[in-house]
Parts: structure tokens; C-alpha cells; sequence
């Protein structure tokens, strides 16, 4: 069995879907639970009171990750009630189905301020304390298109090719501090992202997997569990493939 007991977790944008699971799945194993979303406060209510309701340590903050002031009161915040943050999971994330061509400069902008610029910003504010322990797990929340890459879905695909690259340099940079940085480059998990896809749009791409299905939220969570416990001590640098074998 898994145990984190007098550890604090921080699961950005996991009011629901992926991050909500992996919230969950840290707080079982006895983490205290830092909950996040950048808008939607009823949501992260409701799942702050769920969580409660299980008796996990947790708190709810909304602030807008893509903005480093607003990540530096939140780390203030958590400092205040938890103390440091020992495991950062960097899960928030937005998508955009459509051609390059077709979008605007301000929405490109928008997607790497939320898919990268929020993984430097959280990183950055979480290491301090990490190097400080000679302590800390990092475990960044890809996608399997930033490493081949999709067709309209390009710049989302540049912006998790660079949190793969970001996650790469990072462990180099932090090992000596005994700090393990990875990312899971999920699949196609059924979350409220595919909500645009039809029945028949999800089940030609069941097709294209190996295992015939999607992926889903507890199986990401069980990934991220995994990687950020003792059992994966000497993984580090590594981008997990989650993806039922579609690529």
C-alpha cells in the first residue's frame, strides 16, 4: 500500500476530470490535499466538501495558474495552513480542436499561459522548499500529442512538447537535490475535454488504441500514485506513455 502520510500535495486544476482523480487518490494515501481551479468556484467547492466528507486534510484555492502573482499568493496560502508543498502535480490544462490558421494570437497565448507557462510558474515557486529538504516529486501531466504531435491541435501540442522538454531539463537540474521530476503523456481519457466528441467520434477512436477503449481518470490517478511514491525512487526524467497503446 501506498502512504504519504505528513506530505501535502498540490493537483492544479483538479476540481474535476483527471486532476480530481489524482486529488483523490493522493488524499487516500494520506497526503494533505492542496484543490485548485483558476475559475470555477461551485466546482471546487463541491469537491473540497466530497473530500471532507472522507475525512481527507485538504483546502480549496481558486487562482488562475497562468498568472505567477496569483501562484504566489496560493503558495502563501498553503505555506499558512500545510507548509510546504513536498509532491506539486502540474495538471491544469485547456484544448483547442481547429486550424492554426484559423485561430487568433490571443488564443495561442492563452493555451500556453495554461498548458506551460503554469507548469514554470508552480515549478518555480515549489523548488525552493524541495531543494531546501534535499526532497520533492514533480510530476507534470502531458498528453501522448507532445510527443507526435495532431493535427488541429497544434498548438496545444507545442505547448505539452515543451512541458515534456521542460520536465526532461528539470530532473537533470534537480537530482542532485534528490528531487525526481516525470510526466504522463495521457491518451485519449474520457474527462469533460472529450465532452466535444460524439459516440460514434469516441468510438472510432477506441479503434485506434490497442486496448479498443479509453482511458480513464482513476487509471491516470493509479499512474500518477505510482510515479510519485518510493516504488518509482529511481525514475526520473521519464515521459509515461498512458495511452492504451494508440501511438
Amino acid at each position: 500500500m501506498i502512504c504519504f502520510k505528513q506530505k501535502t500535495v498540490l493537483v492544479t486544476g483538479s476540481s474535476r476530470g483527471i486532476g480530481k482523480s489524482i486529488a483523490f487518490a493522493f488524499g487516500r494515501a494520506g497526503c494533505q490535499v492542496v484543490l485548485n481551479a483558476s475559475r470555477n468556484q461551485e466546482q471546487l467547492q463541491e469537491t473540497y466538501q466530497q473530500m471532507q466528507q472522507e475525512g481527507i486534510s485538504c483546502m480549496a484555492i481558486l487562482a488562475d495558474v497562468s498568472d505567477y502573482t496569483a501562484c504566489e499568493t496560493m503558495f502563501a496560502k498553503i505555506k499558512q495552513t500545510f507548509g510546504d508543498v513536498d509532491i506539486l502535480v502540474n495538471n491544469a490544462g485547456i484544448s483547442h480542436i481547429g486550424l492554426f490558421t484559423d485561430m487568433q494570437p490571443h488564443q495561442w497565448q492563452h493555451i500556453l499561459a495554461v498548458n506551460l507557462h503554469s507548469v514554470l510558474h508552480c515549478t518555480h515557486l515549489a523548488v525552493p522548499a524541495m531543494v531546501r529538504k534535499q526532497s520533492g516529486v514533480i510530476l507534470n501531466i502531458s498528453s501522448m500529442w507532445g510527443e507526435s504531435g495532431a493535427s488541429c491541435e497544434a498548438v496545444y501540442s507545442a505547448s505539452k512538447g515543451g512541458v515534456n522538454a521542460f520536465t526532461k531539463s528539470m530532473a537533470k537540474e534537480l537530482g542532485p537535490s534528490h528531487i525526481r521530476v516525470n510526466a504522463i503523456a495521457c491518451g485519449v481519457i474520457d474527462t469533460d475535454m472529450n465532452a466535444c466528441f460524439s459516440a460514434e467520434e469516441k468510438q472510432a477512436l477506441a479503434e485506434e488504441i490497442a486496448l479498443m477503449r479509453l482511458g480513464t481518470p482513476k487509471e491516470v490517478a493509479d499512474t500518477a500514485l505510482h510515479l510519485a511514491s518510493d516504488h518509482a525512487s529511481f525514475l526520473t526524467g521519464q515521459i509515461i506513455t498512458l495511452d492504451g497503446g494508440m501511438i
